[in-house]
């Protein structure tokens, strides 16, 4: 009779465990009482005094060393196994059904937030969450196409972003263009200034490449900031023209919406039509990807990804193809941007810092670099993550009423990027369909190809 159980975790040394936990309490202790537990604050006499919040400190050390005691009791105990690459493959019906089932459900969103909640209640949920996570949606799929498909690590993807929404600012504001025209403009600069600065980095690779593209995002926020004549300055641009549906504009007027289709007028009108505006560009932005690297074009960005020698050797120009990912990749960024500026009706260069960069690449990276549903599941992570935590007023009632959740958005960012590091390297989606295969396509491990793109 064979021996079929399963192998069980090795005995735990409780001495060494409990001196593990208070070295941990002591260094989170060291490190969080300057960020957390002091504080200061301005007293009626504009002095700054240090006030601490000792209950809100012991409450972040003990969620770090609870945390740490069940990673070393049911995680780093168990024994270990050999690693196997593995592909999910889900069954081709559902394969066939799941893309149309989650378009048809987006576009039914609005409409069962409006049901459930009334005109009142729906536009946070429209606007916050439905808007919000598409706009990052639709710019990580742009960066997917540079960082994902083409290898070219961009740090400075938000310059893009910028010269769409200052391209239709100014433009709409100095010219009167409608929106509709000024959308694909505003993509045709930014793909522009994307070869611009394609250009300069043709010969950088890696991390010279991300310190260019890194400091050409920062020149183009400093010429904003610093050219006021042009740009406003840190004032940034007001009063920006809203979109129209076929010149009806959404507002009170004999002309607006509501009363060109007999409708009492609610901000709510809006907010729907720039929804499904947003989700529409974003299908049009998967659409061009999935097809694009199908394409001759795709299928270089792929092999430029995995070995640029390699590709040099097999004719391929790499000057080209590399110019190529960034215009599209900044085309996509300017057409998001565009519709931010129309969206907000204000932009100014504090919406567009590095920051902005780092979470539409963590989006990309934690995603799964090449996939296009694993950006739709990081940004509604990431994203929809951070709208909520405006939601957690409850705790307020554990950590005290000068606690506020979205001040630490950033830890939660960091140790969402660690997780995922440790747990998941290539990301939540790290299958790849081959774009070229042989009688039959299968799904590829991100172990099996270089870097593991796939």
């Amino acid at each position: 009779m064979s021996d079929t159980s399963m192998p069980t975790p090795a005995a735990l040394d409780w001495p060494r465990v409990a001196k593990d936990m208070a070295v941990t309490a002591l260094v989170s202790l060291a490190v969080l009482t300057p960020f957390i537990g002091l504080l200061t604050v301005q007293n009626m006499e504009h002095q700054l005094i240090l006030a601490t919040r000792w209950p809100l400190l012991f409450w972040m050390v003990a969620i770090i060393v609870g945390g740490r005691f069940l990673l070393t009791v049911f995680v780093w105990n168990r024994p270990k196994k050999e690693k196997k690459a593995s592909t999910i493959t889900l069954p081709p019906r559902v394969m066939q059904i799941a893309p149309p089932f989650f378009i048809g459900l987006l576009f039914a969103y609005p409409l069962l937030i409006l049901a459930g909640l009334g005109a009142g209640g729906s536009i946070k949920w429209i606007d916050n969450f439905g808007i919000q996570i598409l706009i990052y949606i639709m710019l990580g799929w742009g960066l997917n196409v540079v960082v994902g498909l083409a290898g070219l690590l961009d740090l400075g993807y938000v310059a893009f972003y910028a010269v769409g929404a200052y391209s239709y600012a100014l433009l709409a504001k100095t010219f009167g263009f409608s929106f509709w025209i000024l959308l694909p403009l505003a993509g045709i600069l930014a793909a522009t200034w994307g070869i611009i600065l394609g250009f300069p980095v043709l010969r950088l690779r890696g991390d010279y490449l991300a310190i260019v593209t890194l400091a050409f995002g920062e020149i183009i926020r400093l010429v904003l900031i610093n050219w006021v004549d042009f740009s406003g300055g840190y004032a940034g641009i007001s009063g920006i023209p809203r979109p129209t549906l076929f010149g009806i504009p959404f507002n009170a007027s004999d002309q607006g919406f509501a009363a060109t289709f007999g409708l009492e007028f609610s901000p709510i009108h809006r907010t729907i039509f720039l929804y499904y505006l947003i989700l529409v560009l974003a299908l049009v932005t998967a659409f061009v990807t999935t097809r694009l690297r199908r394409l001759p074009i795709g299928r270089a960005w792929e092999a430029l990804r995995e070995d640029e020698i390699a590709c040099r050797s097999l004719g391929i120009n790499t000057t080209n193809t590399k110019l190529t990912a960034f215009a599209t990749g900044a085309m996509f960024g300017g057409f998001a941007g565009s519709f931010f500026a129309a969206r907000q009706g204000f932009i100014s260069p504090e919406s567009f810092t590095f920051m902005e960069s780092a979470q539409i690449l963590a989006i990309v990276v934690l995603g799964g670099m090449g996939s296009l549903w694993g950006v739709v599941i990081a940004a509604v992570a990431l994203t929809g993550g951070f709208e909520i935590m405006r939601e957690l007023d409850f705790l307020k009632l554990v950590f005290g009423h000068d606690f506020d959740p979205t001040q630490y958005r950033m830890l939660l960012f960091g140790a969402a990027m660690v997780g995922i590091m440790l747990w998941k390297p290539r990301g939540l989606v790290s299958t790849r369909e081959p774009t070229a295969f042989l009688k039959e396509r299968k799904s590829v491990s991100g172990s099996h190809v270089s870097e593991g793109h796939g």
